[in-house]
């Protein structure tokens, strides 16, 4: 596995029914919809989504766009945080940094967020995309990403 947590804690969810309000909020996205990502797993701390290669979402050279790849490692971040809110709250991201490691060229991608560190109102995480292609995966894309609670008025 290419991607490395900075984190060695585990996670006890605040709500045990999170990963249905997780998958409900992924199915709401209409974003996730339109360019055919699919959350692929769920777990405390952690969310993966997959992405198939799709023509209509590359670049000038046919590398899946940027924006793209930072789409769905930001959603994976905020996923992961998500696992870890209490019930009734949202999440919302404030900041991210992204790092292009290698072009993003393969059949399918992979974007991994996990929880660093969750706070009462910021967590910080961790994203990785990996392009599959066969049995091979490449590491497209790193991600540093700070995510808010958005707790209801």
């Amino acid at each position: 596995m290419i991607f490395m947590s900075l984190s060695s804690e585990s996670f006890t969810p605040q709500d045990p029914d999170f990963e249905s309000r997780v998958r409900a909020s992924f199915n709401r996205q209409a974003a996730m919809q339109t360019i055919g990502a699919t959350l692929a797993s769920v777990a405390p701390g952690m969310a993966e989504i997959h992405l198939p290669y799709d023509g209509r979402l590359t670049q000038q050279n046919g590398y899946l766009h940027a924006g793209i790849v930072t789409m769905i490692v930001d959603s994976a971040c905020g996923y992961a945080a998500l696992t870890l809110a209490p019930a009734g709250v949202n999440v919302l991201t404030v900041e991210y940094k992204a790092n292009f490691m290698a072009p993003a060229q393969g059949e399918t991608f992979v974007a991994t967020g996990r929880v660093l560190k969750a706070g009462k109102t910021l967590t910080v995480c961790q994203g990785e995309v990996r392009a599959l292609t066969g049995g091979s995966a490449t590491a497209v894309a790193a991600m540093l990403a700070t995510i808010m609670i958005l707790r209801p008025p």
